[in-house]
């Protein structure tokens, strides 16, 4: 017994001694931590206010729907022009009596809201009269800006690869404040300067990156990307003042930790003291006990012995917890065994239902190998499993293609049921040469009729006259076609969409038609393709859709659905698939 006190009381001393050690070393990490998560603060802190600010100076020049005239003139003809960088809106100013004579030029004209338009019927006179007087409404906000704001330098400048000079646009001064050329003098309007290596590449990365943050010893600098001018890149800049509020924060850091490592030994050691009376004894037991378990797995063994330790403390509470514990890993290691079971059963029922929703789906190419009159290609590509869009195509007779493409709202597998009961519903009343708007009203009325679930189905159906090109179609709530012309041009047909199809049982669908000519495609989609997203956030969009075709439109509708669909995965990189993307071209031959 004296042995094991002795060997306790020795391991008492060393967990103090290395305790002491411990909180010594990790003072000084928490204290070069915290210098650290401090100045890491400062500067996240800079960074917002300074996106704030360049946004709010952005938005300031955005403000007059000619900026992009203005930027230009401002830099061609920055020497000749007549500047009043402090504006008082009061009568007798300089801009004041410009702005007169640009009223009297052209009256009932709102100068703050001059068009690029508006400034083409000028004359080249007035034309720099209004460049003046916008560049002195624009800097007197630019200055406010400034004033609000703790900041020490704010501009505007053009530059170009590889930045090693500036082109200042303009420069915010506060009230009462020297504009000249010389050091620490405000910029005015034309001034070129040669900055240095690192401003350079802080510029290159905020071209790069939108916006980039960088420090300059005791100051801070901020770029912001606002666009070109004539290819010129016109960047916002901020620079921070930061010496005092840095040096008075790193003096408290340093005063704090040094208090809390006193604190923290004075107390741990008489915690440790406490610690072996009521913890280390009991727990002795339990690890032992433990360490039983781990080897031998003799659970009514353990449980027995831990029911021994009955100290009324959480050492107490831990012999409990260790003896459910190891009653639960017996029942876990049951459940384990039928857990993994069930989920191959589910596994495999779910690649059993993929491949009877792929077989639903047209997808044998050529689907039509003795129809030289057209041809078709169609994808679907869920982003589960199983998916709610579908496309069909098929001879009602021998003169008429019936096509139709669908979304069904939502995913999975409830969205796959539905569209399969949607697929069979809309071909049947297809099937009995009914027009495309019949077809849809009749397919909503069924649908509705027992639609608990309020699930509800877009699609667009067309039905294509072999023999002359008419393609009569009508919209259920769905995204617009594309018609690829035989000239090569690209048109996104906005048609008129009807009520989607499962909602509204008295819902109306109107049919248009399209005269298709020889060589013209179609091109029908579902909006999984625009609203597919990059791992940056940004949708491939409706833009990018009209590009992807028009680079392989001369192709045949099946390398047209691969490039797009090289196109959109070029996009989103490894972003994850999160709505099902379908696609279907048409090529009318004649």
């Amino acid at each position: 017994m004296k042995t094991d006190i002795t060997q306790k009381w020795g391991l008492i001393k060393q967990v103090i001694v290395v305790f002491i050690i411990g909180v010594m070393i990790t003072g000084i990490i928490a204290n070069e931590g915290q210098r650290r998560l401090s100045d890491a603060s400062i500067r996240s802190q800079v960074e917002t206010r300074a996106e704030q600010i360049s946004s709010e100076v952005t938005l300031a020049v955005d403000e007059y729907p000619a900026h992009e005239w203005l930027l230009r003139y401002w830099y061609k003809h920055a020497d000749d022009l007549d500047i009043e960088y402090d504006v008082d809106y009061g009568a007798g100013t300089a801009t004041e009596a410009k702005c007169r004579v640009l009223s009297e030029h052209y009256p009932g004209l709102q100068l703050k809201y001059v068009t690029e338009q508006d400034l083409a019927a000028m004359t080249p006179e007035d034309q720099k009269l209004y460049a003046e007087v916008a560049y002195s409404w624009l800097i007197t906000r630019i200055n406010q800006i400034k004033r609000t704001n703790p900041v020490a330098y704010l501009f505007c400048v053009l530059t170009y690869e590889p930045y090693h000079t500036q082109f200042f646009i303009f420069s915010a001064a506060d009230e009462g404040a020297v504009r000249g050329t010389n050091y620490e003098e405000v910029y005015p309007l034309g001034v070129r300067v040669t900055v240095s290596e690192s401003q350079q590449e802080e510029m290159r990365h905020a071209v790069q990156h939108s916006a980039h943050l960088a420090d300059a010893g005791d100051y801070v600098d901020y770029y912001a990307y606002m666009g070109t001018v004539d290819g010129h890149v016109l960047l916002i800049g901020l620079t921070y003042d930061l010496t005092g509020i840095t040096e008075a924060i790193r003096a408290q850091t340093t005063q704090g930790t040094l208090y809390a490592m006193i604190n923290q030994v004075a107390l741990s050691i008489l915690c440790l003291l406490m610690l072996f009376f009521f913890v280390l004894r009991p727990l002795e037991q339990v690890q032992h006990n433990i360490r039983l378990y781990t080897e031998n797995k003799n659970s009514a063994a353990i449980i027995e012995n831990l029911s021994k330790v009955r100290p009324h403390n959480e050492i107490g509470q831990l012999s409990e917890d260790v003896t459910q514990m190891v009653r639960e890993i017996d029942d876990h290691v049951t459940q384990i065994e039928t857990i993994t079971a069930e989920k191959e059963r589910i596994s495999t029922e779910l690649n059993l239902a993929t491949r009877i929703q792929a077989d639903m789906l047209p997808n044998i190419f050529p689907a039509f190998p003795e129809r030289m009159e057209f041809d078709i290609y169609a994808t679907m590509d869920p982003a589960r499993e199983v998916g709610g869009d579908f496309y069909d195509f098929f001879l009602i007779d021998d003169d008429h293609l019936c096509i139709i493409i669908a979304d069904v709202a939502g995913k999975g597998i409830p969205a796959a049921l539905f569209m399969m009961a949607s697929m069979i519903i809309l071909a049947n009343n297809a099937m009995a040469g009914k027009s495309p708007a019949q077809v849809l009203r009749d397919t909503n009325v069924s649908i509705c009729t027992n639609n608990r679930e309020e699930m509800f189905v877009t699609v667009w159906l067309g039905i294509l006259e072999i023999s002359t090109g008419k393609l009569t179609a009508a919209n259920a709530g769905h995204e617009y076609p594309v018609i690829l012309r035989a000239d090569g041009g690209i048109e996104l047909f906005k048609d008129k969409h009807g009520f989607v199809v499962g909602t509204m049982e008295e819902a109306v669908y109107h049919e248009y038609e399209l005269q298709m000519a020889t060589g013209e495609k179609l091109f029908l989609y579902t909006d999984g393709l625009p609203e597919a997203t990059s791992d940056k956030g940004e949708m491939y969009g409706t833009d990018r859709i009209l590009a992807a075709l028009g680079e392989a439109a001369d192709q045949s509708p099946e390398d047209i659905i691969k490039a797009v669909r090289k196109s959109v995965d070029g996009f989103v990189k490894n972003a994850e698939q999160f709505d099902d993307l379908t696609m279907l071209c048409l090529e009318y031959r004649g």
